[in-house]
């Protein structure tokens, strides 16, 4: 693994948050970006084909989907027939639609990628609204992997590098829309709800649909995509 390389791979899911991460690796830092996704048995499956057309209009040439049964190991309103939460309200507690290990995974999948094209970047779309919650988006649980990725990989062993970029760490939503927005992000080709309606339309009442609208709301813009009536 070179040092020097500029080739990062970064997961894209499809959703508002991994696209914007996309954008600033290609149009604010330049990298050769290889993009993966994972169909993990999730109940918001559609978020598979955002994240091709995402990638397809940022050029990427490199666009792979991983297939990863998550399903099996359940727990989670994502991954199992619990309910997903609705009408958001504040709470110290991990929410359910949690998934146990994912980011783990997801994080231990990508670097075999990145070894495997020679890339030194990590870039995932992390921020301060689901590290408060998830634990498996919070910084310090990014720096403790990528000690264990260079200690069990062989680019790591032979003094390779690596690194994560979680551009969107510190940012609140709308600020992370203007990013994209900025860098010619087309918001109507993402998808964010956890629950999507049969044909494809945000639900409008998950914690990931609350944040997002109130994302383009406090930025004053509308949200390109359909909501029901509220």
């Amino acid at each position: 693994m070179n040092t020097t390389s500029k080739k990062a791979v970064v997961l894209l899911s499809g959703g508002l948050d991994s696209s914007t991460a996309l954008a600033w690796a290609v149009r604010e830092q330049g990298w050769e970006c290889h993009t993966v996704a994972f169909d993990y048995g999730q109940r918001h499956r559609i978020e598979l084909e955002a994240s091709e057309q995402v990638a397809r209009a940022f050029g990427v040439t490199d666009h792979r989907v991983i297939k990863v049964d998550l399903r099996s190991i359940g727990h989670s309103a994502l991954t199992s027939d619990m309910p997903v939460p609705k009408d958001h309200a504040d709470t110290a507690e991990i929410p359910s639609t949690y998934v146990p290990a994912r980011n783990l995974i997801f994080l231990s999948l990508a670097a075999g990628l990145a070894e495997a094209v020679q890339a030194t970047r990590l870039v995932i779309g992390a921020n301060i609204v689901d590290y408060s919650g998830y634990p498996d988006c919070r910084p310090e649980f990014m720096h403790s992997f990528v000690r264990t990725a260079l200690l069990g990989t062989k680019a790591g062993s032979e003094g390779g590098d690596l690194e994560i970029a979680a551009p969107l760490i510190t940012l609140k939503k709308s600020e992370i829309i203007a990013l994209g927005l900025k860098l010619g992000l087309d918001y109507g080709l993402t998808r964010s709800c956890y629950d999507p309606l049969p044909d494809g339309a945000p639900c409008g009442h998950c914690d990931s649909c609350f944040f997002r609208q109130q994302g383009f709301s406090d930025l004053g813009q509308q949200d390109p995509l359909p909501y029901p009536e509220q």
